[in-house]
Protein backbone atom coordinates (compact mmCIF):
# COMPACT_ATOMS: atom_id res chain seq x y z
CA UNK A 1 0.00 0.00 0.00
CA UNK A 2 1.39 3.38 -0.98
CA UNK A 3 2.05 5.60 2.00
CA UNK A 4 0.65 9.11 2.11
CA UNK A 5 4.01 10.79 2.65
CA UNK A 6 7.43 10.06 1.24
CA UNK A 7 10.39 9.28 3.49
CA UNK A 8 13.35 9.55 1.13
CA UNK A 9 16.89 8.67 2.12
CA UNK A 10 20.14 9.29 0.28
CA UNK A 11 22.79 6.61 0.63
CA UNK A 12 26.16 6.34 -1.03
CA UNK A 13 26.94 3.17 -2.95
CA UNK A 14 29.31 2.16 -0.15
CA UNK A 15 26.47 2.29 2.38
CA UNK A 16 24.14 -0.07 0.51
CA UNK A 17 25.44 -3.29 2.14
CA UNK A 18 24.93 -1.82 5.64
CA UNK A 19 21.30 -0.68 5.26
CA UNK A 20 19.43 -2.54 7.96
CA UNK A 21 16.26 -4.52 7.30
CA UNK A 22 14.23 -2.31 9.65
CA UNK A 23 15.48 0.83 7.89
CA UNK A 24 14.65 -0.51 4.43
CA UNK A 25 11.12 -0.97 5.76
CA UNK A 26 10.94 2.60 7.11
CA UNK A 27 11.99 4.21 3.82
CA UNK A 28 9.55 4.76 0.99
CA UNK A 29 12.29 5.89 -1.42
CA UNK A 30 16.05 5.36 -1.55
CA UNK A 31 18.33 7.58 -3.65
CA UNK A 32 21.65 5.90 -4.48
CA UNK A 33 24.45 8.46 -4.79
CA UNK A 34 25.94 9.14 -7.28
CA UNK A 35 25.99 8.49 -10.99
CA UNK A 36 28.14 10.87 -13.04
CA UNK A 37 27.61 12.63 -16.36
CA UNK A 38 30.59 11.96 -18.62
CA UNK A 39 30.57 12.86 -22.33
CA UNK A 40 26.80 13.41 -22.23
CA UNK A 41 26.08 10.00 -20.71
CA UNK A 42 25.24 8.83 -17.20
CA UNK A 43 27.97 6.50 -15.98
CA UNK A 44 27.75 4.13 -13.02
CA UNK A 45 30.69 1.77 -13.62
CA UNK A 46 32.29 3.09 -10.39
CA UNK A 47 29.35 1.84 -8.28
CA UNK A 48 30.19 -1.56 -6.77
CA UNK A 49 27.19 -2.59 -4.67
CA UNK A 50 24.24 -2.48 -7.05
CA UNK A 51 23.56 -6.18 -6.50
CA UNK A 52 22.26 -5.05 -3.10
CA UNK A 53 19.30 -3.30 -4.77
CA UNK A 54 17.51 -6.57 -5.44
CA UNK A 55 18.03 -7.68 -1.84
CA UNK A 56 16.54 -4.41 -0.54
CA UNK A 57 13.53 -4.89 -2.84
CA UNK A 58 12.98 -8.35 -1.36
CA UNK A 59 13.06 -6.88 2.15
CA UNK A 60 10.62 -4.12 1.15
CA UNK A 61 8.78 -4.73 -2.14
CA UNK A 62 7.25 -1.25 -1.84
CA UNK A 63 10.66 0.46 -1.68
CA UNK A 64 11.26 2.75 -4.66
CA UNK A 65 14.97 3.02 -5.55
CA UNK A 66 16.34 5.82 -7.71
CA UNK A 67 19.78 6.48 -9.12
CA UNK A 68 20.86 9.96 -8.07
CA UNK A 69 23.08 11.63 -10.65
CA UNK A 70 25.41 14.52 -9.86
CA UNK A 71 26.14 16.05 -6.48
CA UNK A 72 28.24 19.05 -5.43
CA UNK A 73 31.10 19.63 -7.85
CA UNK A 74 29.81 17.05 -10.37
CA UNK A 75 29.74 18.57 -13.85
CA UNK A 76 28.73 17.44 -17.30
CA UNK A 77 25.12 18.61 -17.05
CA UNK A 78 25.43 21.96 -18.79
CA UNK A 79 27.32 20.41 -21.69
CA UNK A 80 24.87 17.51 -22.10
CA UNK A 81 21.82 19.77 -21.85
CA UNK A 82 23.15 22.29 -24.38
CA UNK A 83 22.31 20.26 -27.51
CA UNK A 84 19.46 18.02 -28.60
CA UNK A 85 21.97 15.26 -29.35
CA UNK A 86 23.44 15.56 -25.85
CA UNK A 87 20.03 15.47 -24.20
CA UNK A 88 19.01 12.40 -26.20
CA UNK A 89 22.28 10.66 -25.34
CA UNK A 90 21.81 11.34 -21.64
CA UNK A 91 18.19 10.14 -21.74
CA UNK A 92 19.22 6.97 -23.60
CA UNK A 93 21.93 6.23 -21.03
CA UNK A 94 19.33 6.60 -18.26
CA UNK A 95 17.09 4.08 -20.01
CA UNK A 96 19.95 1.60 -20.42
CA UNK A 97 20.76 1.81 -16.70
CA UNK A 98 17.13 1.24 -15.75
CA UNK A 99 16.99 -1.79 -18.03
CA UNK A 100 20.11 -3.32 -16.48
CA UNK A 101 19.64 -2.58 -12.78
CA UNK A 102 16.86 -2.63 -10.17
CA UNK A 103 16.30 1.12 -10.21
CA UNK A 104 12.81 2.62 -10.41
CA UNK A 105 13.85 6.01 -11.69
CA UNK A 106 16.37 8.82 -11.97
CA UNK A 107 17.06 11.67 -9.55
CA UNK A 108 19.06 14.57 -11.00
CA UNK A 109 21.20 16.54 -8.57
CA UNK A 110 22.66 19.25 -10.81
CA UNK A 111 24.24 21.79 -8.45
CA UNK A 112 23.22 24.12 -10.04
CA UNK A 113 21.72 25.07 -13.41
CA UNK A 114 22.99 28.51 -14.51
CA UNK A 115 25.67 28.61 -11.80
CA UNK A 116 29.29 27.49 -11.79
CA UNK A 117 29.78 27.95 -8.05
CA UNK A 118 31.04 24.39 -7.58
CA UNK A 119 33.63 24.80 -10.32
CA UNK A 120 31.50 23.14 -13.01
CA UNK A 121 30.66 24.48 -16.46
CA UNK A 122 27.60 26.70 -16.60
CA UNK A 123 25.81 28.84 -19.16
CA UNK A 124 23.00 31.39 -19.28
CA UNK A 125 21.26 28.85 -21.53
CA UNK A 126 21.12 26.33 -18.67
CA UNK A 127 17.84 27.86 -17.55
CA UNK A 128 15.85 26.67 -20.54
CA UNK A 129 18.12 23.73 -21.38
CA UNK A 130 17.41 22.20 -17.96
CA UNK A 131 13.72 22.12 -18.89
CA UNK A 132 14.52 20.54 -22.27
CA UNK A 133 16.73 17.93 -20.61
CA UNK A 134 14.08 16.87 -18.13
CA UNK A 135 11.45 16.74 -20.88
CA UNK A 136 13.72 14.48 -22.94
CA UNK A 137 14.38 12.14 -20.03
CA UNK A 138 10.72 12.06 -19.01
CA UNK A 139 9.67 11.11 -22.55
CA UNK A 140 12.34 8.39 -22.70
CA UNK A 141 11.12 6.97 -19.39
CA UNK A 142 7.55 7.00 -20.68
CA UNK A 143 8.65 5.04 -23.75
CA UNK A 144 10.43 2.54 -21.52
CA UNK A 145 7.25 2.12 -19.48
CA UNK A 146 5.44 1.06 -22.66
CA UNK A 147 8.05 -1.68 -23.08
CA UNK A 148 8.16 -2.93 -19.51
CA UNK A 149 4.82 -1.95 -17.99
CA UNK A 150 6.72 -0.38 -15.09
CA UNK A 151 6.45 3.33 -14.26
CA UNK A 152 9.78 5.12 -13.78
CA UNK A 153 10.16 8.22 -11.63
CA UNK A 154 12.04 11.39 -12.46
CA UNK A 155 12.95 13.71 -9.58
CA UNK A 156 15.45 16.47 -8.83
CA UNK A 157 17.26 17.83 -5.78
CA UNK A 158 17.31 21.62 -5.69
CA UNK A 159 19.03 24.45 -3.89
CA UNK A 160 16.77 25.92 -1.23
CA UNK A 161 16.91 29.64 -1.95
CA UNK A 162 15.89 32.24 -4.54
CA UNK A 163 19.02 31.76 -6.66
CA UNK A 164 17.86 28.29 -7.72
CA UNK A 165 14.49 29.59 -8.85
CA UNK A 166 16.14 32.37 -10.84
CA UNK A 167 18.38 29.83 -12.62
CA UNK A 168 15.56 27.50 -13.64
CA UNK A 169 11.99 27.46 -14.99
CA UNK A 170 10.33 25.64 -12.11
CA UNK A 171 6.76 26.06 -13.36
CA UNK A 172 7.76 24.20 -16.53
CA UNK A 173 10.26 21.84 -14.92
CA UNK A 174 7.78 20.46 -12.40
CA UNK A 175 5.53 19.16 -15.19
CA UNK A 176 8.09 16.45 -15.94
CA UNK A 177 8.85 15.56 -12.32
CA UNK A 178 7.22 13.28 -9.79
CA UNK A 179 8.47 15.47 -6.96
CA UNK A 180 11.05 18.13 -6.10
CA UNK A 181 13.46 17.64 -3.19
CA UNK A 182 14.45 20.86 -1.49
CA UNK A 183 17.96 20.68 -0.07
CA UNK A 184 16.95 22.66 2.99
CA UNK A 185 20.29 22.08 4.69
CA UNK A 186 23.61 23.86 4.33
CA UNK A 187 21.45 26.97 4.37
CA UNK A 188 24.18 28.54 6.51
CA UNK A 189 27.81 27.69 6.99
CA UNK A 190 29.58 27.20 3.71
CA UNK A 191 30.17 30.84 2.92
CA UNK A 192 28.89 32.82 5.90
CA UNK A 193 30.81 34.24 8.85
CA UNK A 194 27.52 34.71 10.73
CA UNK A 195 26.44 31.78 12.88
CA UNK A 196 22.96 30.36 12.47
CA UNK A 197 20.89 27.25 11.88
CA UNK A 198 21.70 25.32 8.72
CA UNK A 199 18.49 23.28 8.45
CA UNK A 200 15.90 25.29 10.42
CA UNK A 201 12.15 24.93 9.87
CA UNK A 202 11.34 28.60 10.48
CA UNK A 203 13.26 31.88 10.40
CA UNK A 204 13.96 33.15 13.94
CA UNK A 205 14.30 36.74 15.11
CA UNK A 206 17.82 38.06 14.56
CA UNK A 207 18.61 35.92 11.53
CA UNK A 208 20.18 38.07 8.81
CA UNK A 209 19.79 35.51 6.03
CA UNK A 210 16.08 34.74 6.46
CA UNK A 211 16.09 31.39 4.61
CA UNK A 212 14.32 28.45 6.26
CA UNK A 213 12.38 25.35 5.24
CA UNK A 214 9.16 27.36 5.34
CA UNK A 215 10.67 30.16 3.26
CA UNK A 216 12.00 27.68 0.70
CA UNK A 217 8.64 25.92 0.41
CA UNK A 218 6.91 29.26 -0.14
CA UNK A 219 9.44 30.31 -2.79
CA UNK A 220 8.97 27.11 -4.77
CA UNK A 221 5.19 27.23 -4.53
CA UNK A 222 5.26 30.83 -5.76
CA UNK A 223 7.49 29.65 -8.61
CA UNK A 224 4.81 27.19 -9.71
CA UNK A 225 5.56 23.89 -7.96
CA UNK A 226 2.45 22.27 -6.42
CA UNK A 227 2.80 21.75 -2.67
CA UNK A 228 2.20 18.01 -2.94
CA UNK A 229 5.32 17.73 -5.13
CA UNK A 230 7.59 19.38 -2.54
CA UNK A 231 9.77 17.14 -0.35
CA UNK A 232 11.72 19.01 2.34
CA UNK A 233 15.24 18.15 3.45
CA UNK A 234 16.70 17.14 6.80
CA UNK A 235 20.37 16.78 7.73
CA UNK A 236 22.01 13.83 9.47
CA UNK A 237 25.17 15.92 9.95
CA UNK A 238 26.08 19.30 11.41
CA UNK A 239 27.67 22.60 10.49
CA UNK A 240 30.03 24.33 12.88
CA UNK A 241 31.84 27.62 13.50
CA UNK A 242 34.91 28.04 15.70
CA UNK A 243 36.16 31.06 17.64
CA UNK A 244 32.60 32.27 18.20
CA UNK A 245 31.97 35.18 20.60
CA UNK A 246 30.41 34.01 23.87
CA UNK A 247 27.17 35.94 23.41
CA UNK A 248 23.59 34.63 22.97
CA UNK A 249 24.96 31.06 23.39
CA UNK A 250 26.85 31.54 20.11
CA UNK A 251 23.74 32.06 17.97
CA UNK A 252 23.75 34.89 15.39
CA UNK A 253 27.33 35.95 16.03
CA UNK A 254 29.92 37.28 13.60
CA UNK A 255 33.06 35.14 13.35
CA UNK A 256 36.45 35.48 11.71
CA UNK A 257 35.99 32.43 9.49
CA UNK A 258 33.07 30.82 7.69
CA UNK A 259 31.38 27.72 9.01
CA UNK A 260 32.47 24.27 7.88
CA UNK A 261 31.09 20.77 8.15
CA UNK A 262 30.75 19.51 11.68
CA UNK A 263 30.33 16.05 13.19
CA UNK A 264 27.66 13.68 11.92
CA UNK A 265 24.76 12.75 14.18
CA UNK A 266 26.45 9.59 15.45
CA UNK A 267 29.42 11.65 16.63
CA UNK A 268 27.20 14.37 18.07
CA UNK A 269 25.42 11.83 20.27
CA UNK A 270 28.69 10.30 21.43
CA UNK A 271 30.92 13.31 21.97
CA UNK A 272 29.01 16.60 21.84
CA UNK A 273 25.38 16.74 22.97
CA UNK A 274 25.54 17.82 26.63
CA UNK A 275 29.03 16.31 27.05
CA UNK A 276 32.63 17.57 26.78
CA UNK A 277 31.62 21.12 27.69
CA UNK A 278 28.90 21.45 25.05
CA UNK A 279 25.34 22.39 26.00
CA UNK A 280 22.33 21.69 23.81
CA UNK A 281 20.04 24.67 23.30
CA UNK A 282 16.64 24.76 21.61
CA UNK A 283 15.48 27.66 19.42
CA UNK A 284 11.71 27.49 19.69
CA UNK A 285 11.19 30.07 16.93
CA UNK A 286 13.31 28.14 14.44
CA UNK A 287 12.31 24.71 15.83
CA UNK A 288 15.98 23.81 15.74
CA UNK A 289 18.63 22.63 18.21
CA UNK A 290 22.20 23.91 18.50
CA UNK A 291 25.29 23.33 20.63
CA UNK A 292 27.74 25.75 22.19
CA UNK A 293 30.72 25.37 24.51
CA UNK A 294 31.71 29.04 24.75
CA UNK A 295 33.86 28.86 21.61
CA UNK A 296 32.36 26.46 19.04
CA UNK A 297 28.83 26.68 17.64
CA UNK A 298 27.19 23.60 16.06
CA UNK A 299 23.88 23.50 14.17
CA UNK A 300 22.12 20.22 13.36
CA UNK A 301 18.84 18.27 13.19
CA UNK A 302 17.70 15.94 15.96
CA UNK A 303 14.62 13.90 16.76
CA UNK A 304 12.74 16.93 18.07
CA UNK A 305 13.42 19.16 15.06
CA UNK A 306 12.61 16.32 12.66
CA UNK A 307 9.28 15.74 14.40
CA UNK A 308 8.45 19.42 13.84
CA UNK A 309 9.44 19.12 10.17
CA UNK A 310 7.22 16.08 9.74
CA UNK A 311 4.29 17.83 11.42
CA UNK A 312 4.85 20.73 9.02
CA UNK A 313 4.79 18.33 6.04
CA UNK A 314 1.50 16.90 7.25
CA UNK A 315 -0.06 20.24 8.12
CA UNK A 316 0.91 21.87 4.82
CA UNK A 317 0.06 18.88 2.62
CA UNK A 318 3.58 18.53 1.25
CA UNK A 319 5.01 15.46 -0.46
CA UNK A 320 7.28 14.28 2.34
CA UNK A 321 10.74 14.55 3.85
CA UNK A 322 14.19 13.44 2.68
CA UNK A 323 17.60 13.31 4.29
CA UNK A 324 21.30 13.37 3.54
CA UNK A 325 22.66 10.82 4.31
CA UNK A 326 22.15 7.35 5.73
CA UNK A 327 25.68 6.66 7.00
CA UNK A 328 25.69 9.79 9.18
CA UNK A 329 23.43 8.29 11.85
CA UNK A 330 24.40 4.92 13.26
CA UNK A 331 21.98 5.45 16.15
CA UNK A 332 19.17 5.23 13.55
CA UNK A 333 17.07 7.55 15.71
CA UNK A 334 16.52 10.21 13.07
CA UNK A 335 15.04 7.92 10.44
CA UNK A 336 12.90 6.35 13.15
CA UNK A 337 11.65 9.81 14.11
CA UNK A 338 10.59 10.39 10.49
CA UNK A 339 8.90 7.01 10.31
CA UNK A 340 7.04 7.50 13.59
CA UNK A 341 5.96 11.06 12.74
CA UNK A 342 4.75 10.37 9.18
CA UNK A 343 3.55 6.76 9.43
Amino acid sequence: MEKKYKVVGYAGDGSLPSIRTEDALKLTHLNVAFGHVIHDQIRIDHLKNLDRLGELKKINPDLTILLSVGGWGAGGFSEAASTLAGRKLMAASAVNILKEHAFDGIDLDWEYPSYGAAGIHSSASDKENFTYLLKEIREALNDLEKETGHYYLLTIATGADQYYIEGTEMAEVQKYLDYVQLMTYDMRGGFQTFTGHHTNLYTPTGDLFRISVQQSVNLFMQAGVPREKLVIGAAFYSRMWKDVPDNNNGLHQMTAGSGGYGPDYSQLIENYINVNGFTRFWDDEAKAPYLFDGHTFITYDDEESIQHKCEYVSREGLGGIMFWEYKCDNTFRLLDAMHQSLD
